[in-house]
């Protein structure tokens, strides 16, 4: 087997997975979901009697938009914002180093988003409990005991139900993403009270998910060491499109949140604290109608004796999902398995070091494309005994290229005679033709995990390179179409694949150069084919991130060079033993 079918074989595998993706992956086995456990099942089980409280429990959904009210400033280093004091929601934040595109005066990314605007997206903690007991809910004041909440400067709110329970939330943020919330109960009544904190994150809207099979979008978390992921079309179906619960589960520790391509709201509890995760559907009369939430509860209620203070610690994280920052916190508090916020996939164990191959390359060089470039080399020269031995095996296939094609002619009427001939000559010959399948074949991991690295992580997002390449991230922004910008339309808006950036050009024509290197195939119909390659792959990388069409570009002008090299030195010697025969 040839370097060209080598080519078709990646194209099948990309299909296979695509399609296995889509169409077969969905009827798969999969983990059942725990049976859904509503607090009033989980709070009566304990014996206490449950009356949630509507306003804001986990369960319901906003259904009366909020009266403007007094906000808490954030100001931390790397994010801004503010928390609406009624109701004690947690949902305007902005982050500092990102903009929406690459212009610099760009609007920043907006993380959270307020309940009366658009997209909203927010965090809230709250407390369940008997009927006869007065809980804070979304029509709450709370008092604020300072009007800024830095990292220098903790802030609590505070809210007293006028029956002897006091409710604060001790608020501190770091210099990065995390904020840390104490949920407190001061009991100044007689006897003890029985509450159940929760907190939850919360989507009110459906957004427009980027469809691809490699990147999870919506509801996820880690419960007992196990990732779970929920898309929202999901969450939607299997809570029902009248509201309920899509997925619940009782965890020791863990985290659960709602995640995008490369932002992340998720809480974090304690990791030695039981509680119950759920992951939820609530229609709602507000936005486009549709409400997306996880929440955590505990699983056993906190008893506040009289005369005491509870305490329940909850961490929120809100921000960009950057693989150090990630893996810092996961050290720090020991959260499980946080990285994998990032979808790094099938191949993590793959994906992973290679990010940090590129990570480190770019801090050494300081231009991400480059460190692609250079990472190319170090794949090219780890599997270099294998080319080499596939390449000297393919300079031998061209030598006796005529001895195969007199074979054929000699037995045309023979199938069975031409293939033992056939054999028979490499055998002699010693060639394996099969090697040309190896460097590919232990290479296509490799591919798709620098495609995940390229297309997810955050540290690659609106990385440039040179010339017209501002964001390797992104397709190439060029387009032969309208010659490269000369003509003032974009012949992507008539269809997907009039798209053909300059990129993907060179790319193509590297292709056919590394073509012209290898046996062509015997058969006319298969070495038709054959020479449409170039073109095929030209269409398919082309809106595929210009980071990867940039490794492809630079690997085939690596392999030509290599192959030039390796079959020119191995076919010599073919050439002395045809003139020591003659």
């Amino acid at each position: 087997m040839d370097q060209k079918r080598l080519l078709l074989a990646i194209t099948i595998s990309l299909a296979i997975m695509v399609l296995f993706q889509v169409v077969v992956g969905k009827y798969l086995p999969h983990p059942a979901p725990a049976p859904a456990v509503t607090m009033t099942q989980a709070q009566n089980t304990a014996g206490t009697q449950q009356a949630a409280n509507a306003a804001g429990a986990p369960g319901t959904a906003q259904s009366a938009p909020l009266a403007a009210g007094p906000r808490l400033a954030i100001d931390a280093p790397k994010m801004s914002g503010s928390i609406a004091l009624t109701g004690a929601v947690l949902d305007d934040i902005q982050l500092k180093d990102y903009h929406e595109t690459i212009s610099k005066t760009s609007p920043l990314v907006q993380i959270l988003g307020r309940r009366d605007g658009d997209k909203p997206t927010y965090v809230q903690f709250g407390w369940d409990g008997p009927a006869n007991v007065a809980v804070p809910g979304d029509a709450t004041l709370w008092t604020a005991s300072a009007g800024l909440l830095t990292p220098a400067t903790p802030v609590t709110l505070s809210w007293n139900n006028n029956a002897g329970l006091i409710f604060q939330l001790v608020l501190s943020v770091d210099d990065n993403f995390m904020f840390t919330v104490h949920q407190q109960v001061i009991n100044k009544t007689a006897a003890p009270v029985s509450l159940y904190p929760w907190s939850r994150v919360v989507r009110d809207y459906t957004p427009a998910e980027k469809t691809s099979y490699i990147l999870h979008e919506g509801p996820l978390g880690v419960f007992n060491n196990t990732l779970k992921e929920i898309s929202y079309k999901t969450t939607k179906n299997d809570g029902t499109s009248a509201g309920g619960t899509a997925y619940s589960e009782t965890s020791n520790g863990g985290w659960l949140g709602i995640t995008d391509k490369y932002w992340l709201d998720a809480l974090i509890p304690q990791q030695s604290q039981n509680l119950t995760a759920a992951m939820r559907y609530l229609p709602t009369t507000l936005g486009d109608g549709h409400a997306y939430q996880t929440d955590f509860i505990t699983s056993a209620p906190e008893i506040v004796a009289a005369g005491a203070t509870g305490d329940n610690l909850m961490r929120v994280f809100t921000g960009a999902k950057m693989v150090d920052t990630l893996d810092a916190y996961s050290k720090q508090y020991d959260i499980p398995s946080f990285d994998k916020a990032i979808d790094f996939g099938w191949f993590y164990f793959i994906t992973k070091p290679i990010f940090f191959a590129l990570d480190w390359l770019n801090s050494k060089i300081g231009n991400f494309g480059l460190a692609i470039m250079v990472f190319t080399v170090g794949v090219k020269l780890l599997f270099f005994p294998l080319a080499n031995y596939s390449y000297r095996s393919m300079a031998k296939m061209k030598t006796v290229a005529p001895k195969l094609k007199a074979i054929k002619e000699k037995y045309k009427d023979d199938t069975v005679k031409v293939q033992q001939e056939t054999m028979a000559l490499y055998k002699a010959e010693k060639i394996n033709p099969a090697s040309g399948c190896l460097p590919m074949l232990v290479q296509i991991p490799v591919f798709f995990s620098l495609y995940k690295v390229i297309y997810i992580t955050i540290e690659m997002r609106q990385a440039p390179f040179y010339g017209w390449i501002h964001d390797l991230s992104a397709p190439d922004p060029t387009n032969i179409f309208n010659l490269f910008g000369l003509i003032p339309f974009d012949p992507s808006t008539l269809s997907p694949f009039l798209a053909i950036g300059a990129l993907p050009i060179i790319m193509g024509i590297t292709m056919f150069l590394q073509q012209k290197l290898n046996p062509a195939p015997p058969d006319p119909v298969q070495a038709r084919m054959f020479q449409f390659m170039p073109i095929m792959f030209t269409f398919m990388l082309a809106r595929f991130p210009a980071g990867l069409v940039l490794y492809w570009t630079w690997n085939n002008l690596l392999t030509v060079g290599q192959q030039w090299l390796i079959m020119r030195r191995a076919a010599a010697p073919q050439g002395k033993r045809q003139l020591a025969k003659t």
